[in-house]
């Protein structure tokens, strides 16, 4: 599933190709889509991310919202060939820019006000103190409240698995039982686990490609995501994983504590 460094990898890609381009169409390819307001004629004047979400705004005071949810991804091509798994096109005069998502679950809207961002932005308006005014007393599973949307913006499970790796916290600790140092660390972790992923245009172990098609590096730097049975890099202990919510969470227990 992208996450926030392949949507914000997306957006700088989409910023620097489509920002005071007029939109000559849209089409959709697949019926599961359903009730897209017709773009044709808008010129786009900006693109943001909102946690895991593009934004495409338009000078009409339309906003486009596309969630890229398990398999999606977007792809510039400047010919019309349309590509396997393709469900929707957008063009413009120097090409096109496809959703291809081979699950269906991507999700497109126009609307003419901001989609709701649910949780804080970990980049743009998160602070420490109320996150743990909020949220420090719950019995919730670290990992599974880092990667609440409602709660913090844009963390999937493979950075949460960094994340939590780097700040040496076990995943299965309750929230409780943390200290305002330890959550400190957690935080401080996900803004340079991210950055760095960002750095690398993201994560390809399965269907992530940017907007060229091409993979992501990041997946070299992992340290314990898919390394079960590894040796960890830090302590030289062995890469464990469990399930949590029916996902995989990989750690070291004799480092995360």
């Amino acid at each position: 599933m992208p996450e926030l460094p392949e949507v914000e990898t997306l957006c700088r890609q989409l910023k620097k190709k489509i920002c005071g381009k007029k939109i000559l169409s849209a089409e959709v390819f697949d019926n599961k889509l359903t009730n897209i307001k017709d773009v044709k004629g808008r010129k786009v004047v900006a693109v943001e991310r909102k946690g895991k979400m593009i934004a495409i705004f338009l000078h009409d005071g339309n906003i486009i919202f596309i969630h890229l949810r398990m398999t999606g991804r977007l792809l510039w091509q400047k010919i019309f060939a349309r590509p396997k798994h393709s469900r929707w096109k957008m063009s413009f005069a120097a090409g096109n820019i496809f959703l291809v998502d081979p699950r269906r679950f991507a999700t497109i809207k126009v609307l003419k006000k901001k989609e709701n961002d649910t949780g804080r932005e970990i980049f743009r308006d998160f602070d420490l103190k109320n996150f743990i005014s909020a949220h420090g007393n719950r019995k919730t599973k670290v990992k599974t409240l880092i990667m609440d949307q409602s709660v913090v913006n844009g963390i999937g499970n493979i950075y949460a698995c960094e994340i939590l790796h780097e700040a040496r916290i076990h995943p299965e600790r309750a929230a409780a039982t943390l200290k305002e140092a330890e959550w400190g660390k957690i935080f401080h972790q996900a803004k340079e686990v991210l950055k760095k992923a960002i750095g690398k245009r993201g994560t390809s172990i399965s269907d992530w490609r940017d907007l060229y098609g091409r993979k992501g590096e990041n997946q070299y730097e992992l340290k314990v995501y898919g390394q079960e049975g590894k040796h960890c890099p830090v302590c030289g202990g062995t890469v464990r994983r469990i399930k949590q919510g029916g996902r995989s969470t990989f750690y070291c227990p004799d480092c995360q504590k």
